[in-house]
């Protein structure tokens, strides 16, 4: 029984540095999407009803910080965030976001890394419903990866031919698959496509 309860702490252990991991991949992903445009490109909105890569950036590092202060003993969202506010970049400029952006995952990572596995099976509150943590983590997650998506999207966008790949180069697939399997550190696989497609500008 006792190595049952160890073997299933194990498990949770694996799942929460596995989630940390997957969130510093999309961290990083954006990040390396970001720098590749120029601060008009990084505030524009390409029409009336869509977000530039200033708030979407903004709202995610927001988001965040609201989230995982006091993660286990608050609401996720805290009285004295302004949603809405995440979505305007007036007076902003790309600093006070960055700052914003790194904040916000600060606040994440200390916080999963002050979890433990016996504090998989409690409740939260998010908007005062009830989460278990497992399901607000997966529910972070997929926030997160749906915007990492949209700041993707939006700077190849914006910088067309210049865009350089964060993913497996077009027609490249196979190749991509042989090089994986013959490298030694397989290390993340959001991070591996990126190497792969810089290897020849190194």
């Amino acid at each position: 029984m006792e190595n049952e309860s160890q073997a299933h702490g194990q498990i949770l252990q694996i799942f929460l540095d596995e989630t940390t991991g997957a969130f510093q991949s999309y961290k990083k992903l954006a990040e390396q999407a970001v720098e590749q445009v120029s601060d008009d490109e990084f505030f524009k909105t390409v029409d009336a009803e869509s977000n530039s890569l200033a708030t979407i950036c903004k709202h995610v590092g927001g988001n965040l910080k609201s989230r995982w202060t006091d993660f286990l003993t608050t609401d996720g969202e805290k009285p004295s965030r302004n949603r809405d506010a995440e979505f305007s970049a007036d007076g902003d400029t790309r600093e006070t976001i960055r700052q914003t952006w790194e904040n916000g995952f600060q606040t994440l990572f200390e916080t999963l890394q002050s979890l433990t596995a016996a504090d998989l099976d409690k409740i939260v509150q998010i908007r005062s419903g009830d989460f278990t943590v497992v399901k607000a983590i997966n529910r972070a997650m997929m926030h997160t990866a749906s915007h990492v998506g949209q700041i993707q999207f939006l700077a190849k966008h914006l910088r067309s031919n210049d865009w350089k790949t964060l993913s497996v180069p077009k027609n490249q697939s196979a190749e991509f698959t042989d090089w994986l399997r013959n490298k030694d550190d397989k290390g993340s696989h959001l991070e591996a496509t990126g190497e792969f497609a810089k290897r020849d500008l190194k």
